[in-house]
């Protein structure tokens, strides 16, 4: 599947759209960018083991771990890696699926959530 950086970028866009609003409004210093692959220093720091996928990244400070000393600092940063994304997307569908579902799980970190919270909140009716 081919795809521009436009198209990407354009359907981070229509993912954030899609999303619960109370938590895209709240997103205050923190940049929403994409890239084409992790690099091996992102890999290595979050353990990526040879053959598997890094399909987004938040980088920053959670909110539930911030202080009164926390100012003047720069963004956080949520990476969103295009080529894997679409590695594992066989249609249009599936894709915007993924990227849906990887950008909540990022935004999700930027909130303070671990794997098991962002499941249970998943669950949920």
């Amino acid at each position: 599947m081919e795809l521009s950086d436009q198209q990407f970028d354009e359907l981070i866009t229509a993912a954030m759209n899609e999303l619960p609003q109370q938590y895209i409004r709240n997103l205050n210093n923190v940049a929403v960018v994409m890239a084409d692959e992790p690099s091996a220093e992102q890999l290595t720091r979050q353990g990526v083991r040879h053959g598997h996928l890094l399909l987004g990244l938040y980088e920053g400070v959670p909110l539930t771990q911030r202080g009164a000393g926390y100012q003047f600092v720069l963004p956080d940063k949520i990476t969103l890696f295009k080529h894997p994304l679409v590695s594992i997307s066989g249609s249009d569908d599936a894709l915007r699926a993924s990227i849906k579902r990887t950008l909540w799980h990022e935004i999700a970190h930027h909130y303070g959530m671990n794997h098991a919270d962002i499941d249970r909140v998943e669950k949920r009716p």
